[in-house]
């Protein structure tokens, strides 16, 4: 709900999140990089990671919206790690639960997630955080809100109502664009029909 408000965790909580991360670094890394919701999350399978194209190839559970999420290299290389130490069938679910060696449960998912950020110290952890992380971070990298709600399996409005207002970076860079020389009037044409502005006298 796009009223609510978005959470998205600091630079400093993600660095406390990762210094304790512990067995819990695949799940971290996976809800860090992909912003997919808990339900999307714990039934991701094997089979929906395309290896050649380095991305996520999923349906979402709320939304039942086609997305392509590209893999961040951390994640990328994690993920492999375990295919290889795994050798998983295609059928099987990426995420599973440390304790017990079994597929992560929703409730389970945000049991550990809640555990890890007592660790750290990061009060309101829970997995929507991380999308909401993810999202504002892809804003602040430069992809446009089109671009973010096509990854996230969101709609534009709900990008723009509920992650935008966090990117105060989004409305410097517009000025910078705004108020650069560099378009279709040459460098100077502008600045040379108004006089610079008056230094006050003190």
């Amino acid at each position: 709900r796009p009223e609510r408000g978005a959470q998205p965790l600091s630079t400093e909580e993600l660095g406390r999140l990762r210094k304790v991360v512990g067995e819990d670094l695949l799940i971290f890394l996976l809800l860090r990089w992909t912003g997919l919701r808990g339900s999307d999350a714990v039934t991701l399978r094997w089979k929906e990671i395309d290896w050649r194209d380095k991305g996520i190839n999923r349906l979402t559970q709320k939304r039942l919206k086609q997305v392509w999420v590209p893999l961040h290299p951390e994640l990328l290389f994690v993920l492999d790690s375990e295919r290889q130490r795994r050798q998983p069938e295609a059928d099987d679910y990426i995420l599973l639960n440390p304790a017990t060696g079994k597929p992560l449960t929703r409730p389970r998912l945000y049991e550990r997630i809640r555990a890890l950020g007592d660790r750290a110290g990061v009060a309101r952890a829970h997995p929507h955080r991380f999308r909401d992380t993810f999202a504002v971070d892809m804003l602040l990298k430069g992809l446009s809100p089109y671009d973010v709600a096509k990854i996230l399996g969101d709609t534009i409005h709900t990008i723009e109502t509920h992650y935008a207002p966090f990117v105060r970076e989004l409305r410097e860079r517009a000025r910078r664009f705004i108020e650069s020389e560099e378009g279709l009037e040459a460098p100077g044409t502008l600045s040379a029909h108004y006089p610079a502005p008056k230094r006050s006298v003190q």
